[in-house]
């Protein structure tokens, strides 16, 4: 399989007053972001409220999603990457969406640690090679933050071993880690991808040997991330530092309030389809409101 490599954004999903998605919303941010020069777009992650998602909903979601790549990968020499979400704390589903992204002719499925019941390191390396018999290639998502559980380097390195498993969306918050997966993981697998699950470490990780980042910032700045990115995966970090410390403010403040809740302010600010979150997230608070604000204004975005 082919290395994964560039800027990919975790779509939010929009909704409308009553908390109804905004499906013509979503078309409108797929669109955007190929028009803008995103490498892939993720589906169904957590930026995108999946846990409050229905399976008809994500379904519809998958299909817009694959229909509009799929039109714009025929007009364009550009072939844009779908990684679709396909996590859970329970094995039986995280197979069964596994098995719904790749039946859908997505490229990756993002698979998360399992949450809130805290395997074993045995446990999760039997979770993730049992996605790995599906036949899709997988992205490994550590988030101990969400998930309670860090995957260490060495039950990676024992989970990279496994057939399809392509790479890691890297949310440790350590940088160090990230370096160590790189060392001791991608000098056994070359073709193995690691990618920042935050979108400040993006340029430590490049400068390290990274490939990119699975991007929430990229929602409202795709062609900013994407050419931060590119310069980072070219050498040229003088190009890549300047994007970086002009979007410093903007990395801290589309987290002040949380994920999805300060992103989605931020975009409502700029006029992207975006509306609310569902319960049990709400809408950023005013001091968070006005600290996206400062930042959009700062960064001049």
């Amino acid at each position: 399989m082919s290395k994964l490599q560039g800027s990919f954004t975790a779509m939010i999903t929009p909704m409308n007053g009553d908390g109804s998605i905004d499906y013509d919303g979503f078309r409108k941010n797929v669109m955007f972001q190929l028009e803008q020069g995103i490498d892939g777009i993720l589906p169904l992650g957590t930026s995108g409220e999946t846990p409050t998602l229905d399976e008809d909903e994500e379904d519809k979601l998958i299909d817009i999603s694959m229909q509009l790549v799929r039109d714009w990968n025929k007009k364009n020499s550009k072939q844009v990457k779908v990684v679709l979400g396909a996590g859970s704390n329970n094995t039986r589903d995280a197979v069964k969406y596994t098995e719904r992204a790749k039946k859908a002719g997505a490229d990756y499925a993002l698979v998360v640690t399992p949450y809130y019941n805290k395997p074993s390191d045995e446990g999760i390396f039997r979770h993730f090679e049992a996605v790995s018999k599906v036949g899709i290639p997988i992205i490994v998502y550590n988030i101990q933050g969400r998930t309670g559980k860090n995957i260490s380097v060495p039950l990676l390195a024992r989970i990279a071993e496994l057939p399809n498993i392509a790479g890691v969306k890297e949310a440790s918050g350590s940088i160090s880690q990230m370096m160590e997966v790189i060392e001791k993981v991608v000098s056994a697998h070359p073709d193995f991808s690691v990618l920042s699950g935050d979108d400040g470490l993006t340029l430590p990780l490049l400068a390290a040997g990274g490939d990119g980042v699975i991007s929430v910032v990229t929602n409202l700045i795709p062609a900013l991330m994407t050419e931060l990115v590119h310069d980072g995966l070219s050498g040229d970090f003088a190009a890549a530092r300047k994007i970086h410390y002009r979007l410093q403010p903007f990395f801290r403040a589309a987290f002040c309030d949380g994920n999805p809740s300060s992103i989605k302010y931020a975009m409502n600010v700029k006029g992207l389809p975006a509306g609310a979150c569902r319960l049990p997230l709400v809408e950023a608070r005013p001091e968070a409101q006005k600290i996206i604000q400062a930042a959009l204004k700062e960064c001049n975005i």
